[in-house]
């Protein structure tokens, strides 16, 4: 499975050469553990992997008794291991040999040692893992200033197309959606393609047995299991949560049905306040099991500083496992309803899949998700509600904040979205709507087709 974040994984090593360890952050079978030791194995002469999720208690006591005697640390690592370590050579060099701390939130022990490690400068540290940030996985310990994070995401739509063999195809929309052109005849291919992700999703798992076997109900049973994985995680490790938890992990779909798509405590207990689920959203999010959405009071530059953090959207942070969860009533997705999703004839819950495929692309590129609401009772020209604010990078002299509506029918109104124009138009930058058809201008907004979200 070719992914991007090898370039990222490289870039650090040639460019940081040891500074600092790297932090990768993602959900559980992502593929985080998978492409760093293919990174491991390629680019170094040796590597050592400590699974913290299953390694020997003893391992774990090394990290305990000998951080002030590195030697010792290493020789007995290497003895328990097997694996013989090179360092390297001088301070620019670039290291021979790699630790990786896999899972490294059971060991948060060895996560604060990475201060010492990197300063003693003789190997490259990679630590991945999820539930990085809650409490009972950073008490006692002194976060490591020396470490640099990323976060890896579920497949994106390249990537899905590289599993599926085509390299071409990206290439060709980004070409198109650059020198603002319609994909003409191909875009009914793109869109097909397009489809085959939203069914499928981004975890590798199942991309790989849907390269396999083209078969939906065997790539279902590998959701599930992922689901099921997820589930057990809640149970076992959010202490004291686990009922919050899952009672926002399984009302997901609902809230996604509805119009607005405003998660509303109240359908998890009567009165509710945010202040009593806000760790529990911490959790999932933190699990990177979802992508929470956050109200922006006003479209402008810093989105974050009018961030309205009760009013919020609860995407699933894979689409595909969002249809496994949803579709649930016998155990297992159809084929049928598999290929009614495949060929647009699903007419029932498809705005709520579009609109979270949406959201996980968006996150893929690096987007913290916004949208903006208004719900005025005063003025009928105040209220709106627009599903996504995305900030350009660069600021330009007009505003760097692009408005995007998500619309999966094939005849839709974009009532907000002009309210949005005309009453903020001198701040924002291009407006967005992405849709099923190809690309067009029209009275100063840019029609998409769904699967150009990756390039905005």
């Amino acid at each position: 499975m070719r992914r991007k974040i090898y370039q990222q994984l490289l870039d650090w090593k040639q460019n940081r050469k040891g500074d600092v360890a790297l932090l990768i952050e993602g959900a559980r079978r992502i593929g985080k553990s998978y492409i760093v030791e293919e990174f491991a194995r390629h680019e170094y002469d040796s590597y050592m992997l400590l699974d913290f999720s299953k390694v020997n208690p003893q391992v774990i006591e090394f990290f305990n008794i000998y951080l002030d005697d590195l030697d010792t640390l290493f020789m007995s690592l290497e003895v328990y291991f097997k694996r013989k370590l090179t360092p390297r050579n001088g301070k620019d060099e670039e290291a021979k040999s790699l630790i990786i701390f896999d899972e490294v939130q059971f060991c948060p022990r060895a996560r604060a040692a990475i201060k010492h490690l990197v300063a003693d400068h003789r190997y490259d540290y990679i630590e991945t893992g999820s539930l990085i940030s809650i409490r009972k996985n950073v008490k006692d310990i002194m976060i490591p200033s020396e470490e640099h994070a990323i976060e890896m995401h579920p497949m994106d739509f390249e990537e899905f197309l590289w599993a599926m063999g085509d390299e071409t195809m990206m290439p060709f929309i980004r070409l198109h959606f650059e020198k603002r052109m319609p994909m003409g005849t191909f875009h009914r291919k793109a869109l097909d393609y397009f489809r085959q992700y939203l069914i499928v999703g981004g975890m590798p798992q199942a991309v790989a047995k849907y390269a396999e076997t083209r078969n939906f109900e065997r790539v279902d049973e590998v959701k599930r299991d992922i689901l099921t994985l997820y589930r057990n995680d809640i149970n076992k490790y959010a202490e004291g949560q686990a009922m919050r938890v899952t009672a926002i992990f399984d009302e997901i779909p609902g809230q996604l049905q509805k119009h607005e798509k405003k998660f509303r405590l109240t359908a998890l207990q009567d009165h509710a306040r945010m202040r009593d689920y806000a760790e529990a959203f911490f959790w999932l999010s933190d699990a990177k099991i979802i992508n929470c959405c956050y109200n922006s009071t006003a479209p402008n530059v810093g989105l974050k500083l009018n961030e309205e953090r009760s009013t919020l959207k609860c995407y699933m942070g894979d689409t595909g496992l969002l249809i496994s969860h949803a579709f649930d009533e016998r155990g297992i997705v159809s084929e049928e309803l598999y290929q009614k999703l495949l060929f647009g004839k699903l007419e029932v819950n498809e705005g709520m899949l579009i609109e979270n495929i949406v959201a996980q692309m968006l996150r893929a590129s690096g987007y913290k998700l916004f949208f903006f609401s208004n719900s005025s009772r005063t003025s009928a020209e105040d209220r709106m509600e627009v599903d996504f604010l995305i900030a350009k990078a660069v600021t330009t002299s007009r505003h760097n904040i692009s408005p995007i509506e998500v619309k999966s029918g094939k005849n839709y109104a974009l009532t907000s979205l002009k309210k949005c124009i005309a009453k903020y138009g001198n701040q924002l930058s291009t407006p967005y709507v992405l849709h099923d058809k190809d690309q067009r201008e029209e009275d100063g907004i840019l029609y998409l087709p769904l699967y150009m979200t990756p390039l905005l």
